[in-house]
């Protein structure tokens, strides 16, 4: 089970969460309607993008990465088998759950999990 990470600055999340567009946007209303699947892993996929750019990859193993990657190119619909091993990869899972959650997903959305 993942950790609540209380590492994530309030303003941090209330960041993320200013990038989500607006339903009620003139550009949302021209597009077609998105199924609620597909606005959480827009959603997630920007938290996502920027936890990285700020972050960096320093202690994430190639393996947590491409599964995700894997996870992410899915549509967020993929195996839910990225394992976090390092300190650094459950760090950003604990991170990444917290923000998916604040997005208005649910806390079993991101793609963490390890076989047994």
């Amino acid at each position: 089970m993942i950790r609540f990470s209380q590492s994530i600055a309030a303003g941090s999340i209330l960041a993320l969460l200013a990038i989500v567009p607006c339903p009620a946007s003139a550009a949302t209303q021209s597009q077609p309607a998105r199924s609620w699947s597909g606005t959480k892993c827009i959603r997630y996929t920007a938290a996502w993008s920027q936890t990285i750019a700020r972050g960096g990859t320093k202690g994430l193993g190639l393996d947590f990465l491409s599964r995700h990657d894997a996870f992410l190119a899915s549509g967020c619909t993929g195996p839910h088998n990225v394992c976090p091993h390092s300190p650094e990869e459950l760090k950003l899972a604990n991170d990444m759950v917290v923000l998916a959650m604040n997005a208005g997903t649910a806390s079993t959305f991101p793609p963490f999990g390890c076989g047994r």
